[in-house]
């Protein structure tokens, strides 16, 4: 082996745990960066009648409305979320959720119930879900039956 070789042979590892570790540093700080992903309603919601889920890929976001509480359960687990209730003016009223047993499932007390009583009546909503640094959002309509 000539001298060239041998100091391949011997740098060579050292060179591939750096990579790993530059590669590793470089995904970790790609996963950190904020993104936005949109929700759609599957088929059509009715959250009196416990038939809204709004998707996006693998994601799904189902929307409840009981007791006087509006329920939220996700396919994965949530850091924060924050339901809009929209009225026709287009001005929103926040509510902060409150995780209830563990990340999966989210509540807070509102006033939804008495928009969405009526059959046929029309409530926009609008919902942020926050996870690992990704944001779902979407607006949509819930329609009462």
């Amino acid at each position: 082996m000539n001298k060239h070789t041998k100091i391949a042979i011997f740098i060579a590892p050292f060179l591939a745990i750096i990579g790993f570790a530059i590669t590793d540093m470089y995904e970790e700080q790609q996963a950190a960066e904020k993104r936005i992903f949109t929700m759609s309603v599957q088929n059509q919601c009715d959250i009196k009648a416990k038939n809204c889920i709004l998707e996006s890929d693998e994601f799904l976001l189902s929307i409840s409305h009981q007791r006087g509480e509006t329920l939220i359960n996700s396919t994965y687990p949530l850091d924060t979320a924050t339901l809009f209730l929209v009225d026709q003016d287009n001005n929103a009223t926040s509510f902060s959720l409150g995780m209830t047993d563990n990340p999966y499932y989210w509540r807070a007390k509102t006033n939804l119930g008495a928009l969405i009583e009526k059959p046929g009546s029309d409530q926009k909503l609008r919902i942020i879900a926050n996870i690992k640094g990704g944001s779902y959002i979407s607006e949509f309509t819930s329609t009462t039956q």
